[in-house]
């Protein structure tokens, strides 16, 4: 800020003198920075509390067409209801979620499946999370689809001939013959409260409606009759 002093001719041709206030406009100074703004604070984030899954039952035989269920429970408890979801294992890799459920008061959930086709499957409950709890999954182990399957054995009287499939059949030869599977199939046979799974070795049978020619080592492990009717997954 400065004063000037300045002279100017007045109506009556007098000098007047006068003074004018001017204020000059501030100079940045290089070496001086203005304080940067504080930054706004973060919205803290609330933590979510870690949640598990537990199965209580599963139906681990089942026949084609009849029901998979599922039960178990959510921990802890959400304050309300969530959804968890059971997931079937696909053929080729990766999961279907194939039905929901929202959890009771004490985190207890009821899932089901209809097992429309024969197989071994992998099951498995998922919860997705919510706000306050975080995700979590289980895997449930598999599960068996059958249907009924005539069958026979074979084996006295042909140990040390060849297999439509390759080898020799043994007294200890485990395994089934089967007009059509591919040869190393894996079958599931179930038959009064004993299960096997043996591949597919050789051709037959070939008399009436039967399906399956078991070994004699299968036919042992199974505690299987003469001929009669088994639980397959093929």
């Amino acid at each position: 800020m400065r004063l000037l002093n300045l002279r100017v001719l007045g109506l009556s041709g007098a000098l007047l003198s006068t003074t004018i206030l001017t204020v000059a406009p501030a100079i940045a100074n290089s070496d001086t920075h203005s304080p940067a703004a504080a930054p706004a604070a973060a919205t803290p984030v609330a933590s979510k509390a870690s949640s598990s899954l537990t199965v209580s039952s599963v139906r681990r035989t089942v026949m084609a067409g009849k029901r998979v269920v599922v039960r178990g429970t959510l921990r802890p408890a959400p304050a309300g209801r969530a959804v968890v979801s059971l997931q079937i294992g696909k053929r080729g890799g990766g999961w279907l979620t194939v039905d929901h459920d929202r959890t009771s008061s004490k985190g207890r959930y009821v899932l089901a499946w209809r097992a429309s086709k024969t197989g071994t499957r992998r099951v498995r409950v998922h919860f997705g999370g919510t706000r306050q709890l975080s995700s979590a999954r289980h895997l449930a182990g598999t599960t068996s689809i059958y249907r009924r399957a005539l069958a026979s054995w074979y084996g006295p009287g042909l140990y040390g001939g060849h297999l439509a499939c390759g080898g020799t059949l043994t007294p200890g030869t485990l395994g089934v013959a089967n007009k059509s599977l591919p040869c190393g199939t894996k079958v599931t046979l179930h038959y009064h409260g004993r299960t096997v799974r043996v591949p597919v070795i050789d051709r037959g049978p070939y008399v009436g409606a039967r399906e399956f020619d078991l070994t004699a080592a299968t036919k042992a492990k199974l505690g299987f009759g003469s001929t009669g009717t088994v639980l397959t997954t093929r």
